[in-house]
C-alpha cells in the first residue's frame, strides 16, 4: 500500500500505528477509546454490526469514517457530513505576528474545550486534547483562537478543531495557528491533513489559501443508539 492510500482509512491506520495505546478491539473493529475521540473503522471498513451495537453502549452518537456502515435496528443515521480531506505538501510561507502558546497545562486544556464547544458543541471529548499538539492565541488573558492534532498515522498528522472565538473572527489568528502547527506537523516528518464539511466553503478557502488541496471526499457517518 503507498502511503497516501492510508488516508483512505484514516481511523483504522491511526489506531493501528501511532495512537495504538488509545484504541478499543471489539471483533477486530478498532475504535477511539471514547474519552478521547468516538470514531471507528477497520480494515477494508467492513464493520461489523454488532461490533457498533457494542461499542455504542459506550458512546452515542458515533462516528464512522469512510463507507457507509451497515448497523441494527438499535442504531439510527442521525447524518452524513460530507468532508473535503485536504493535504498539505509543504510549508506555509507567512508570518505569525500573533504570540502563539502551546496549550499544555489543565487550566489550558479546560480553556480548550470551553472554547470548541462555544464554536464546534459536541465535537470535542474530555482527553481529546490529549491525542496531540494544541495551541493557542489570548487576547487580555482570554483563549480566543486555537488549532491541534487529532487522528495520526506513521506519517500523517491531522490538523483539527482549528477554531476562532465569533467575537475575534477577521483578525487572521486561524491562519497564524495553521501555520504554526503545521510548521511542528513538518518538523516532526509528518505530512498535514485535514477534514472540513464541504458546506463549510469559507474554511476551505482559507485552507485553499494557505496551500492545502483536496485529496479525496469521505463520509464521517454520525450514528446513535435508537434506546
Amino acid at each position: 500500500m503507498k502511503e497516501a492510500q492510508k488516508l483512505d482509512n484514516p481511523v483504522w491506520h491511526s489506531l493501528r500505528e501511532t495512537h495504538k495505546a488509545f484504541s478499543i478491539n471489539i471483533d477486530n473493529v478498532l475504535f477511539y477509546d471514547p474519552i478521547y475521540c468516538p470514531f471507528g473503522g477497520r480494515e477494508e471498513q467492513v464493520l461489523t454490526v454488532e461490533a457498533i451495537d457494542r461499542y455504542a453502549q459506550q458512546t452515542s452518537p458515533l462516528y464512522v469514517v469512510g463507507k457507509k456502515p451497515e448497523y441494527s435496528n438499535t442504531m439510527i443515521m442521525e447524518d452524513n457530513i460530507l468532508c473535503n480531506q485536504m493535504v498539505l505538501d509543504q510549508p506555509i510561507n507567512m508570518a505569525c505576528a500573533s504570540q502563539i502558546k502551546t496549550l499544555i497545562t489543565q487550566q489550558h486544556k479546560k480553556e480548550l474545550l470551553e472554547l470548541v464547544n462555544v464554536v464546534q458543541p459536541g465535537f470535542i471529548k474530555k482527553k481529546t486534547p490529549d491525542l496531540g499538539a494544541y495551541y493557542g492565541i489570548y487576547n487580555n488573558h482570554q483563549l480566543v483562537a486555537l488549532a491541534g492534532e487529532r487522528m495520526k498515522m506513521n506519517g500523517y498528522t491531522e490538523l483539527s478543531a482549528v477554531v476562532t472565538h465569533p467575537d475575534h473572527t477577521g483578525k487572521g489568528f486561524a491562519s497564524q495557528l495553521i501555520k504554526h502547527a503545521t510548521d511542528k506537523i513538518f518538523d516532526n516528518n509528518q505530512i498535514p491533513y485535514l477534514h472540513v464539511s464541504e458546506r463549510n466553503t469559507r474554511a476551505i478557502k482559507v485552507y485553499e489559501k494557505l496551500g492545502f488541496t483536496t485529496r479525496r471526499k469521505i463520509s464521517f457517518w454520525r450514528l446513535a443508539r435508537t434506546t
